[in-house]
């Protein structure tokens, strides 16, 4: 299915400013549906006076109209002509009498959307009947502020700009809290949700008719915990933003929406939402990200500790055979330390592994190779991966690269180039990495079974991995070796 980015840039003339608007609007209008008790879309105008679909959320508040996914369909003109007039005339166009759809009686409004002035395209307002029937005074609050910001989208005044989408979990919505402030910053209602939550933080009166500045004001000098700088723009309605406020072991979030009418504030609509569980969560795994983070940095000084006592122990053996095994084993110990060393200066469990790709080559290098000079180089991305695919795969780039570097170009100068591919394949996510070098080349007879322990450590490895690996020669002089790699899936909130 096409994204919405996707149909405005290749079916709509609208500037970049124009689309990101839509944007802004699309991503702050389950608001509106919700308070409105009704489906919303979004048109653009399409070639022949046609309107495509490009857009849809459905109210969490009441019954939807369209059980159907409506986005991708073209409306013609000539069959809504209510859409047309709306887009040209900059007014809302209400139906006359409610249309069936399906087997509900809806009523239908044609919105324009503004932009600096200039219309750019129409929000449809789907509303049933039945829900329209007996409203209680929740309902037509809710339906007055839905109105209120209908009116703001035909003068370009809402979406605001400004408006905080990438603030932390636990944006209130409809269903959390609603209280609607009046010019001066007097309650003129507030939803019982929204007196629970005010409940929690320590006011216990009626909030009608109460200036909501300073009944937060109250509850702050009461509460010894640290107050938002921006709480007092939130609370008076003033601007457009979000804030927090902590008291009594209660965390409440606040979302203000000022209500404008002519380029006059009139009011302000507030969400309030009681995030007490969310943020106590989020410690605990604040808490359990710093301990682990702490675990992989003791583990990441307890394996140089090792490699240091192996190393000790390395100058005691008088044989160079035994000093040469114990290096070996300082290295491999280095390279596990390394992805450790990478994992404790992260907030994840997952690595990037193109930072220990890198280093990890210039150290290998710089121990294997003496008086020859060696260049490495690495291209592609092998992109960020679960740390246990990650200490493997430094393992084996550790081993092969070391193989080139003593074997390979033992006696000369040369180069190692690394070239890493990462794609999806069948839904899975494939490492595809080769290793070359201008050496000497495979000896004679060569066979990666019969071979030392570090080529019998890479295809175990590689059998981990799901993986594949191959020796050939490189040409025109050199070693060639190619593996692959299936990697275990990443969580998708991990970015």
């Amino acid at each position: 299915m096409p994204t919405l980015n996707h149909h405005l840039r290749t079916s709509t003339s609208l500037t970049d400013a124009q689309v990101d608007w839509l944007h802004l609007l699309v991503g702050d209008w389950q608001l509106v549906s919700d308070l409105s008790f009704a489906d919303l879309t979004l048109l653009v105008a399409a070639p022949s006076g046609n309107w495509n679909v490009v857009a849809h959320v459905r109210p969490n508040t009441g019954p939807m109209v369209f059980y159907d996914d409506v986005v991708g369909s073209l409306l013609e003109g000539s069959s809504h002509p209510s859409i047309g007039t709306a887009f040209r005339t900059g007014e809302i166009i209400r139906s006359e009498a409610p249309v069936r759809r399906g087997d509900t009686e809806v009523v239908e409004e044609a919105v324009p959307v503004v932009h600096r002035g200039i219309p750019i395209a129409v929000l449809t307002r789907h509303a049933a009947t039945s829900s329209r029937r007996d409203p209680s005074r929740m309902e037509d609050t809710y339906r007055g502020l839905a109105d209120a910001l209908i009116g703001m989208i035909t003068r370009g005044d809402f979406p605001s700009a400004s408006s905080p989408t990438g603030m932390r979990r636990g944006a209130p919505r409809v269903g959390d809290g609603v209280v609607r402030l009046d010019v001066d910053g007097s309650v003129a209602y507030a939803s019982p949700n929204a007196i629970s939550a005010l409940h929690r933080l320590g006011h216990h009166e009626a909030v009608l008719g109460r200036n909501l500045a300073r009944v937060v004001t109250d509850l702050v000098q009461r509460s010894e915990s640290p107050v938002d700088e921006s709480l007092a723009l939130v609370v008076t309605g003033r601007a457009a933003w979000r804030s927090e406020m902590t008291s009594r072991g209660a965390t409440v979030s606040m979302r203000a929406v000022p209500l404008t009418r002519d380029g006059v504030r009139v009011g302000a609509l507030l969400l309030l939402r009681d995030v007490s569980e969310l943020r106590r969560r989020e410690r605990e795994l604040m808490t359990k990200d710093a301990t682990i983070r702490e675990i992989h940095h003791r583990v990441k000084n307890n394996l140089q500790t090792v490699a240091a006592l192996l190393r000790l122990q390395a100058r005691r053996i008088q044989t160079a055979e035994g000093r040469a095994a114990l290096d070996e084993a300082v290295r491999r110990v280095g390279v596990i330390a390394l992805v450790h060393e990478t994992l404790s200066e992260g907030l994840q469990d997952t690595v990037n592994f193109d930072d220990i790709a890198v280093r990890g080559l210039q150290a290998v290098v710089e121990v294997a190779t003496g008086e020859h000079r060696v260049d490495s180089t690495v291209t592609g991305s092998f992109g960020r991966m679960r740390a246990e695919d990650a200490t493997a795969l430094a393992m084996i780039i550790s081993e092969l690269v070391q193989n080139a570097a003593e074997h390979g170009l033992a006696d000369r100068d040369g180069r190692i180039v690394v070239v890493a591919e990462r794609s999806a394949v069948e839904g899975e996510d494939r490492l595809d990495v080769t290793i070359t070098d201008d050496g000497h080349g495979l000896p004679d007879g060569f066979r990666p079974g019969a071979a030392g322990l570090g080529t019998q450590i890479v295809g175990s490895l590689v059998q981990d991995l799901r993986g594949r690996i191959e020796w050939s020669a490189a040409k025109p002089a050199g070693t060639r070796v190619h593996f692959n790699a299936r990697l275990r899936p990443i969580s998708p909130d991990v970015t």
